[in-house]
């Protein structure tokens, strides 16, 4: 039992020694990745959907 006690102290301990964004660069990050995801999926899409009309082309 003291070891699991020992291992959360020194986990808190590693923890504080992070350097965590702040919220404005939390914010940014998130959104730059929701727009690329969104873009990511819109270049697929589109690619799907011209490959499937160039694929119904020869069926």
């Amino acid at each position: 039992m003291m070891s699991i006690i020992s291992y959360l102290k020194e986990t808190k301990g590693e923890l504080s020694h992070v350097n965590w964004p702040t919220r404005r660069q939390s914010v940014i990050f998130s959104v730059v990745v929701i727009i690329i995801s969104i873009l990511t999926a819109l270049f697929l899409g589109l690619f799907d959907f011209v490959f499937s009309r160039i694929l119904n082309l020869f069926i």
